[in-house]
Order: C-alpha cells, then structure tokens, then sequence
C-alpha cells in the first residue's frame, strides 16, 4: 500500500474543500464532495494523472453534492453516501440553487448507494470506516482511514469551530454528540480535513475549541 495523500480544491462561491483522496503509489483515488466547478476538478484530476474509482459524498447540501452527477457521467464511476437520511436534500438541490440564485447549472443527485454506519468504502488497497455523524446534516457521514490516522469530517468539525447547525435538518445537540461521542475517541493524534477551510487534529480542537471545551 502506498502512501495516502489528499489534494485539495476550493470551489464555488462557498469556497467548499473539494479533496481528491489518493494513492501516491499507484495515483488511484476518490472525489469527496465536488460541489461545483466540475472543469476545475477534472483539469486537476488529469494534471495529477489520478484515476477516480468513486466519488464520495459525505453530506448533501449544494456547495458538497452539486457537481456530484456531471462528474458521474463525466468519469463513468458511482456516487457513494451519504447516509439516506439526506436522500432527501440530495433529490433537492435544484431547489436550492434557484434559491441561492447560483449560476452555474445545479442538477440533483441520485447515489449509486447510500452508506451506513459502521460499514466501510476503499480505494486500492486503503479501508476506510463510514460514521454517521449527524448534526450538520441528518445524514453527514465521516470517512475514517484508522491505518493513516486521518480523517475527512466534512462539515461536522473545523479547526476552532463546528458545524452550522441553523439549516434544514441542523440539531446542535447532535452535532455535538457526534463530534464527542464518534470523533474524539478516536485519538488526538487523528488529522482531518474539512469542507472549508484548514484542517486539524483532533487532540487540537479537543483542548481549544471554543464549542467543545
């Protein structure tokens, strides 16, 4: 097994973490949450010589899932997650780019399979564990790879923040929970990546995080 890297795109106005997670050996890898600007991430597919397996969504608001099925068909390869409890935003999200009055054409999502708990998703020869994680969104899931000691939380966890919790489907307590309870005891030393912004440790936002200490 190579080493696991993760190159990261911020798109759209949100300014979203589209990462490409990957191979350094064998240049295989995933698309977590293409939100948009779908020219962009393919220019930085072909220019890393990446070959996508899957793409990977952990939630389903626009500025995660929105450029999700013109990268499908584009890459001949399955949506996989959220948890189906966000089936329901994912069939929506035309609805919520007239809304936001985007641009750029918006189409909603249908995944190849939605993800559950406890189960896991790889690429190559790297595992990682699905948590359901929600909070942010009812079916925000996180992807956890215990080998490489990192982890994609998406919106759940930020570096010196949480996620917003005042949207559709947002509950502050089980955000909370999630981050608490699924997050945290899976060590300090674990880095992460989310869906605006730097990353972090988990021993980091544990000790200073103004919403958790």
């Amino acid at each position: 097994m190579g080493e696991l890297k993760a190159g990261v795109i911020p798109v759209t106005p949100f300014q979203q973490n589209c990462t490409i997670l990957f191979d350094a050996t064998d240049k295989v890898g995933v698309v977590v949450d293409p939100g948009g600007e779908v020219a962009r991430i393919r220019k930085a597919i072909d220019k890393n010589g990446i070959s996508v397996a899957a793409i990977w969504l952990t939630h389903g608001h626009i500025d995660h899932a929105g450029g999700a099925m013109e990268l499908k068909e584009a890459l001949g390869v399955d949506i996989l997650g959220p948890h189906e409890a966000d089936g329901p935003m994912l069939a929506n999200l035309e609805d919520q780019a007239r809304m936001f009055g985007l641009a750029e054409p918006v189409r909603n999502v249908t995944p190849d399979r939605f993800l559950a708990d406890g189960e896991t998703v790889s690429f190559g020869d790297h595992v990682f564990e699905v948590l359901h994680c929600p909070g942010h969104a009812p079916g925000h899931v996180v992807f956890f790879h215990r080998a490489a000691r990192f982890a994609h939380v998406g919106d759940v966890l930020f570096h010196g923040s949480i996620g917003r919790t005042d949207l559709p489907g947002g509950d502050h307590e089980a955000l909370i929970r999630s981050i608490k309870d699924k997050l945290l005891p899976l060590g300090d030393d674990v880095g992460f990546l989310c869906g605006h912004g730097p990353g972090g440790r988990f021993g980091e936002e544990r000790r200073s995080n103004p919403f958790l200490v």
